[in-house]
């Protein structure tokens, strides 16, 4: 018997008869869907999770959708509030604050690992990915996915996957948020030259400069966050 499967349109084919296995790999990828929507803002913060129309749409019964639902509250994207159902989580300013307080924490320690530890490649990989921000700053979106890929990257390369864990967690939530803070007028042009400082201090194998720049960094893009 197929494991049932999502289709590219959203739609999904669900078996009774289908190893367990299988019902939890469409959970997953339920989750990824509504994971998918939360972060393009498509499911709003503080919106109502219509689980009778999800299903629908997407074919299946509750039991992978609410599974799904558990994996993103479990990850801070989604609220379950008792006898009115599941809501995108809002952030707010006491949350923003709580997680890049965090996230300032754990980066910067991994870019004084970096600055002090990794090798001339993997130096050489972070500087690709610096220079993708540099080729990206006229288009917001692909700017985003840069900046992004650069981080968590960065944090590979420090070499703790539970900091890795926390980190793409907190991200998740910043989300919620940053999609229209980083890119207010002036925050792009702002975070791509705190980039060069970040990244020529790790060049220059300067772990206190690296780690004292990472935190002013996530600092400003607080500030700019606030200001939304």
């Amino acid at each position: 018997m197929a494991a049932p499967r999502i289709s590219a349109a959203g739609t999904a084919a669900e078996s009774p008869h289908a190893p367990a296995f299988a019902e939890g790999a469409l959970y997953e990828r339920v989750a990824e869907r509504v994971r998918e929507r939360i972060l393009a803002h498509t499911l709003a913060p503080g919106s109502w999770i219509d689980e009778q129309a999800l299903t629908a749409e997407f074919g299946i019964s509750r039991t992978p959708l609410r599974e799904a639902l558990k994996v993103l509250a479990s990850e801070g994207l989604v609220t379950m509030k008792l006898r009115r159902g599941a809501y995108v989580t809002e952030v707010s300013e006491r949350d923003l604050a709580d997680v890049f307080h965090l996230l300032s924490l754990l980066e910067s320690d991994a870019a004084a690992s970096v600055a002090a530890k990794a090798s001339d490649v993997e130096l050489a990989e972070l500087a690709a990915l610096h220079q993708d921000l540099e080729d990206t700053v006229a288009d917001r979106d692909a700017f985003f996915s840069a900046n992004e890929r650069f981080h968590m990257r960065l944090l590979e390369i420090a070499g703790n996957r539970w900091r890795n864990q926390m980190v793409a967690d907190l991200r998740r939530v910043m989300k919620l948020y940053r999609h229209h803070s980083l890119f207010k007028q002036g925050r792009l042009d702002a975070s791509l030259k705190e980039h060069r400082k970040i990244m020529a201090a790790l060049k220059a194998r300067n772990a206190a400069l690296a780690q004292q720049l990472v935190q002013q960094h996530l600092a400003h893009g607080k500030e700019a966050a606030s200001r939304a």
